[in-house]
């Protein structure tokens, strides 16, 4: 198996989208909204376009990773840009391969060469400290809401670049899916039943 990555065009967007939604579904709710997420944020302002990024077998898409402009605000009000990662999604039958880390390491990599500051994730811990994620609030960093949970988390894309920067974390705008929206937008989409499991979020 040969890996290759590469940004995501125009033509890659509905594979995207269908592996997307194959690889969320059922994983956190019953069915998933990742897929449309994808399909909304590379229409707004906050879309880095360098950093929409996919792995390929060959021509088969087989990973996808995308960011966006985020920021922090401080108590005086003042706003500094990070990067919110995510949605970060391989393909079911390519997974615990080592793609989604060619991919992330890629894209870290990206990013600190387009001179941003650090990104920022809700993610697994066992998962993303090994990239050198810590949680953020050894940064003084906060969830929107004011407070800090383990699955959020930082990393400084170069030594000291948080430096200075304090305050509540907020993602685009971009995020926030209404139920409405998302069935409208799952009828482009082969119907699949969705499940409750033990593993989703309650």
């Amino acid at each position: 198996m040969s890996i290759s990555i590469r940004q995501e065009e125009e033509k890659d967007f509905k594979n995207v989208e269908y592996l997307t939604r194959e690889a969320f579904w059922d994983l956190y709710k019953p069915g998933c909204n990742e897929h449309l997420l994808v399909h909304k944020i590379r229409k707004v302002p906050a879309f880095i376009k360098e950093l929409d990024l996919i792995a390929c077998d060959k021509d088969r898409i087989v990973g996808n990773i995308i960011y966006s402009k985020a920021k922090v605000i401080n108590k005086e009000n003042t706003e500094f840009e990070v990067l919110c990662m995510g949605p970060f999604a391989v393909s079911p039958s390519y997974q615990k391969k080592g793609i989604g880390s060619l991919l992330l390491n890629h894209s870290i990599e990206k990013a600190r060469q387009l001179g941003y500051k650090a990104i920022i994730i809700f993610g697994n811990p066992d998962y993303y400290q090994r990239f050198g994620f810590g949680n953020a609030e050894k940064y003084n960093i906060h969830t929107s809401w004011g407070e800090n949970l383990d699955a959020f988390m930082a990393l400084e894309l170069y030594n000291g670049s948080l430096k200075g920067i304090s305050g509540k974390f907020y993602e685009d705008e971009v995020f926030k899916i209404e139920e409405e929206e998302l069935e409208d937008f799952e009828k482009q989409f082969p119907h699949k039943v969705k499940h409750v499991t033990d593993t989703q979020l309650k």
